[in-house]
C-alpha cells in the first residue's frame, strides 16, 4: 500500500470497503444499496476527502462543526452530502442546522426545537437522528431510551427539520461481535416505537456501525455505517 499513491489507496480502501459492506448485506438476505456508507473525514485534509470524492464517495461524516465549516467551504463546487456524526452543543445547533444534510447526534427535545427553528429560518431541511444512550458512558452522549417518546412528540410539530431514524455510539470492543447486542437492541427499539404509533418514515434509518464493527451492525440492519480509519488511515 505505500507504493500506491493518496489517491489510488483511498480508492483501494473504499472498495475493500463497500465489497465488504456488500457481504455482510447479504448475509443477512438484505440488498447492499439498502446501506448507505458514511466516510468519517474528522481530523482528515480536504486533499483526502477530495479523493475519496474522486473515487465516488458522497458522504462524509465530520465530528466538530468548526472543522466541518472549512472544509464545506472548500468543496462548494462538489455535491458532497455532509453528516455531523458528533455531539452537537446547543450553542453551534444554528450553524449545524444549515450546513448539514444529516445530524445523528439530537439528544434532547431543547436541541431538537433550536435545530428546527434554525432550519426553518434558514429555508433548509436537515434530516434528524436521535441517539440513543444504550451504555451508560459518561464521556459519551444520547438520549435515555425513556425519553424517546418525548423527543419523537416533538419531532412531529417540527417545521423543517426532518427526524428520519436513530444513532447509537456503543463502547468500543476488542471482539466486534461483542457490539451486537447493542446494534441489535438500536433495531428491536425502532422496531417497538413503530409498534406505538411513530410513523415509519421517523424510523427509517438506524446509523450504527464503524470501522471495526461495520459489518456486525450491516448484518443487524444499519442503515447508514459510519467509517473513517478503514478509508483514510490511522489518525496521528
Amino acid at each position: 500500500m505505500e507504493s500506491l499513491s493518496l489517491q489510488d489507496a483511498i480508492a483501494a480502501n473504499l472498495a475493500d470497503i463497500r465489497s465488504r459492506l456488500a457481504r455482510a448485506a447479504e448475509r443477512a438476505g438484505r440488498r447492499p444499496t439498502d446501506v448507505r456508507l458514511v466516510a468519517v473525514s474528522k481530523t482528515f485534509s480536504i486533499t483526502e476527502v477530495l479523493a475519496a470524492y474522486a473515487a465516488g464517495q458522497r458522504a462524509f461524516g465530520e465530528n466538530r462543526v468548526q472543522e466541518a465549516l472549512e472544509k464545506i467551504s472548500l468543496s462548494s463546487d462538489t455535491s458532497i452530502e455532509w453528516h455531523l456524526v458528533g455531539h452537537l452543543q446547543s450553542n453551534k445547533a444554528r450553524k449545524a442546522a444549515t450546513s448539514f444534510a444529516c445530524i445523528h447526534s439530537i439528544d434532547s427535545v431543547e436541541l431538537l426545537r433550536r435545530v428546527d427553528e434554525a432550519a426553518e429560518e434558514d429555508g433548509h431541511q436537515p434530516e434528524l437522528l436521535i441517539q440513543v444512550d444504550l451504555a451508560g458512558e459518561p464521556t459519551k452522549h444520547g438520549t435515555a431510551v425513556d425519553a424517546l417518546h418525548a423527543i419523537f412528540e416533538a419531532a412531529s410539530a417540527c417545521r423543517a427539520a426532518r427526524v428520519t431514524g436513530l444513532m447509537v455510539l456503543p463502547p468500543f470492543m476488542d471482539d466486534p461481535e461483542d457490539a451486537r447486542a447493542y446494534f441489535r437492541r438500536l433495531r428491536e427499539i425502532r422496531d417497538e416505537l413503530a409498534s406505538r404509533g411513530v410513523p415509519r418514515s421517523m424510523l427509517r434509518e438506524l446509523s450504527m456501525g464503524m470501522s471495526h464493527d461495520f459489518e456486525i451492525a450491516v448484518e443487524e440492519g444499519a442503515t447508514l455505517v459510519r467509517v473513517g480509519t478503514a478509508i483514510f488511515g490511522g489518525r496521528g
